[in-house]
């Protein structure tokens, strides 16, 4: 599924038309953003984790790698793995600590084989002034996610 994203506020209304397709428990998804650096990812995952009730700022993990949030439909982890060189580099994150929330993964062809273990993958590319988001579900309850967006017209196109 496809959609264009005039300006910031269509990507943060899309975020959270996609929170809200997604699963009340958020528990062992990976959503992974991929794009270009400035493409909006970050702008995504920040829409995401302001829908599911954070309140506070939502900074960029570029430094810190995993940002944790405690919300009311569980975990959200908001990982970049910019500076990640190796899927060996995810053990030392404590990947696998991190299966008891949602994981949204900024630059996921970092670590090689990550793409096996998601549930969406999300590019997000420049057209204009604006953005293209392109949505492709990676496993069987991820496409529910999808159909659901496409069966509430939310995306613009399909």
């Amino acid at each position: 599924m496809k959609k264009f994203l005039p300006d910031e506020a269509a990507t943060t209304a899309f975020g959270k038309e996609l929170l809200d397709a997604l699963p009340e428990d958020l528990a062992g998804w990976t959503v992974l953003l991929n794009g270009d650096l400035g493409a909006g990812k970050s702008t995504l995952a920040r829409a995401l984790i302001k829908a599911a009730g954070h309140t506070g700022a939502v900074p960029s993990p570029t430094y810190t790698l995993v940002e944790p949030y405690r919300l009311s439909r569980g975990n959200i982890y908001h990982v970049d793995l910019y500076r990640v060189s190796s899927a060996d580099e995810l053990r030392y994150l404590g990947w696998n600590e991190l299966d008891d929330g949602c994981r949204i993964v900024e630059w996921p062809d970092r670590a090689p084989g990550l793409i096996e273990q998601a549930d969406l993958s999300i590019t997000l590319s420049y057209e204009g002034e604006g953005r293209t988001v392109e949505l492709f579900p990676l496993s069987d309850r991820a496409k529910a996610v999808a159909d659901a967006l496409a069966r509430d017209k939310v995306t613009g196109t399909e």
